[in-house]
């Protein structure tokens, strides 16, 4: 069982952004073998939440949720990883509906953009994102965009 915490910057101890930080760069940077600049200035800016999932007081589970209007005109979840010790558990699906439930709480009934990475698709078609772009590459790695629809 993960227990969770959804907090802005301001609210972050060291520790945690230690983690979170350290979580990305080895998910993304190291393992996904994809210099880029992770330290994106998103993180700190009003209305940004982190997602921190933990067991055993360890990071294993971090997205970063975004208000309309930073990322893309609607809300996003970015920077969704599990640390690589704790795949197969079902933290990633776990995550993404945290994650969905936070972005309800936050911003009740919005539409919610991601840019996932083409492998993911279908893991976030389980939770109703529709693909609506043509493959891309960012940062060499293909992704799509994709759209979570709310009924307003």
């Amino acid at each position: 069982m993960l227990n969770w915490c959804s907090l802005p910057f301001s609210q972050l101890t060291t520790d945690q952004l230690y983690e979170l930080l350290k979580l990305r760069t080895d998910v993304f940077v190291v393992e996904q073998n994809c210099p880029y600049p992770e330290l994106d200035d998103k993180d700190r800016i009003d209305g940004v939440y982190h997602l921190l999932g933990t067991s055993s007081k360890k990071l294993v589970a971090y997205a970063r949720l975004l208000p309309p209007g930073v990322s893309f005109t609607q809300v996003s979840i970015g920077r969704v990883a599990v640390a690589g010790h704790s795949r197969g558990k079902g933290y990633g699906q776990l995550l993404i509906s945290k994650a969905l439930e936070e972005c309800q709480r936050l911003w009740p009934d919005a539409d919610i953009q991601i840019g996932a990475q083409v492998y993911l698709e279908k893991v976030y078609q389980q939770f109703g994102f529709v693909r609506h772009s043509q493959d891309y590459l960012e940062d060499g790695i293909p992704h799509v965009d994709m759209m979570l629809t709310k009924n307003n």
